[in-house]
């Protein structure tokens, strides 16, 4: 499941380790291909694990996940909603509707700028392929009149219900947190309490690492065409801690001229044209810390940091200028004590 805010991946997969002793716990991992993407799963615990038995409860889960919310396979749960016409309710399950009340409350909190419905406008700027097309002002307008969280009801924990037939909903922004989030839970359901996630970039670790220390995380540097370290953090070791972070520099057309993001604000049906290039997210729910990386990232350097500082998220927002990148946090980061961001 790709983002159609076309994410960037900004989280080097490699984990900074120190290396363990002969005596202390080895590390275990777990990899593999998934929703588009790769998927790498370090884990140690104290306790004996079936090693076996958890790879196969993952993957399982990927797959069940992979049906329910794919918006690229049309017998997915998430696409028989979107092909139906009905504005009665339908059933879709505790997954989506899971997700859908997370995006609803960031669509109020953004004033439109995050929102699942938005897929009408990506595919008419050719997001969803290899061809740019400008859309004219007309047809942004007619797009947008088929775009908006507003229109969608949550009925009940599995229900939810269209008040406007062709609204179609891609949960793509929001899901690979999720799934982080579903991954995390089958390693607590067997037991271990140490763990680093990730899922194309995005992350999630629990405890610590063999040798006590806790988990250590490079951030990358958002500058097309380089993979280079930006920023390394320590993840706390008493507390779960998600990380996910958003970017304008991977996907994006040129032309005439101009650069046209991936990053489409909703409220408007335009891509962005702030200088805003990347925006990370620190949140013990890896859902949530992947729709306000992708809100903040849209809203810009003055509103998603004024956001950001009113609903206190932890969060570092980069600029760039010329060639200079320019590094805000929120306040909320600045007096964490749980985070240490090198």
């Amino acid at each position: 499941m790709k983002s159609m805010w076309g994410r960037a991946v900004l989280l080097l997969s490699v984990l900074l380790l120190v290396a363990c002793t002969a005596d202390a716990p080895q590390l275990q991992k777990i990899e593999g291909f998934a929703q588009g993407t790769t998927y790498h799963i370090s884990y140690w615990s104290p306790t004996s694990v079936d090693g076996v038995a958890l790879e196969a409860d993952i993957k399982t889960s990927l797959d069940n996940i992979d049906k329910t919310l794919s918006n690229y396979r049309p017998d997915s749960v998430i696409e028989t909603f979107n092909a139906s016409t009905s504005t009665v309710s339908q059933e879709v399950g505790s997954d989506i509707i899971a997700l859908v009340r997370i995006a609803q409350n960031v669509y109020i909190l953004s004033q439109g700028c995050f929102d699942l419905t938005i897929k009408p406008l990506f595919e008419m700027w050719g997001f969803l392929g290899d061809t740019l097309t400008v859309p004219s002002a007309d047809a942004i307008k007619q797009g947008l009149e088929l775009v908006g969280m507003n229109k969608l009801e949550v009925i009940d924990d599995t229900h939810m219900l269209k008040t406007q037939p062709n609204i179609r909903v891609d949960v793509s922004a929001i899901a690979q947190g999720y799934t982080v989030g579903k991954v995390s839970e089958i390693m607590e359901q067997h037991g271990v309490g140490n763990y680093m996630v990730e899922i194309g970039g995005e992350l999630k670790t629990n405890g610590h690492r063999p040798d006590g220390q806790g988990w250590r995380i490079a951030v990358e540097k958002p500058l097309a065409g380089e993979r280079s370290i930006h920023k390394i953090v320590s993840m706390p070791k008493d507390a779960p801690m998600s990380v996910m972070t958003s970017g304008t520099y991977r996907h994006y057309f040129d032309s005439n001229g101009q650069r046209y993001s991936h990053i489409l604000d909703a409220r408007t049906g335009r891509p962005v044209s702030h200088n805003l290039v990347a925006v990370t997210v620190f949140h013990e729910n890896p859902a949530v810390a992947d729709a306000w990386s992708t809100t903040l990232l849209c809203l810009g350097q003055t509103d998603g940091l004024m956001l950001a500082n009113a609903e206190k998220i932890n969060a570092i927002f980069i600029r760039q200028q010329d060639s200079e990148l320019l590094e805000t946090q929120s306040d909320a980061l600045r007096v964490a004590n749980n985070l240490e961001v090198q």
